[in-house]
Formats: C-alpha cells, sequence, structure tokens
C-alpha cells in the first residue's frame, strides 16, 4: 500500500519542541519534493515548509522562519519538520504530502500525488 504517515505530534508549551516524521511506504521517496502543511481549527490548510529532492531547495512560511527546520533522510525514506520554540498559532493537523513532478519544491495544496493523515499538534499552557 502506497502511502505517507506522519508521527509525532502532541501536546507542548509555548516555547516548546516537536519534531515530526513522515514516513513513505510502499514507494521510494527519493523521487519525490514533500512538503508540510498544517490546518488549524476553522482556517484553511496552508504550506509551512518544502524540501526538494536532493535537499537542494527548502522554502519555509514566513510565519515559521528560523523556527522550524526541514530535513529528509531518503536511506529511511523519511522527512523531518523539527519545530523549535512553538506559539499557539502554531497548532493545527499537520500533513505531509509528496510531490514527483516538482524538481524543487512547492507548497501548494493541489496537485500533490500523495497525502498523510496527519498528526495532531496542540502548542497550549
Amino acid at each position: 500500500q502506497l502511502q505517507l504517515v506522519e508521527s509525532g505530534g502532541g501536546l507542548v508549551q509555548p516555547g516548546g519542541s516537536l519534531r515530526l516524521s513522515c514516513a513513505a511506504s510502499g514507494f521510494n521517496l527519493d523521487y519525490y519534493a514533500i512538503a508540510w502543511f498544517r490546518q488549524a481549527p476553522g482556517k484553511e490548510r496552508e504550506g509551512v515548509s518544502c524540501i526538494s529532492r536532493r535537499a537542494d531547495r527548502i522554502n519555509y512560511a514566513d510565519s515559521v522562519k528560523g523556527r522550524f527546520t526541514i530535513s529528509r533522510d531518503n536511506a529511511k525514506n523519511t522527512v523531518y519538520l523539527q519545530m523549535n520554540s512553538l506559539k499557539p498559532e502554531d497548532t493545527g493537523v499537520y500533513y505531509c504530502a509528496a510531490d514527483r513532478s516538482s524538481l524543487s519544491c512547492t507548497m501548494r495544496t493541489y496537485g500533490m500525488d500523495y497525502w498523510g493523515k496527519g498528526t495532531l499538534v496542540t502548542v497550549s499552557s
């Protein structure tokens, strides 16, 4: 079965850190750019960060620059999102998505080949 599975979400206090993982099964992530998205209650899904196949292109949303770091380990078929200095407004369900068409990376919400089911991040005291 071809799928992406996110993990690592949870409840954390403001200022804390979490590391999310996006693991692929049934296909090789080497051929895909990966993007992270999040969706807060009552809001649209938004792009957070993306990384190209060879990790030579990385982008971040302005709201997370300097706090979040995306990385990939193709040997483990996994992409990570290290989230530091978390704020309450970072709360939401975090999704990863795979895009085979892009040689760079994109945070568009359409046209992705695979989506995970999401992991919940709650930042609250």
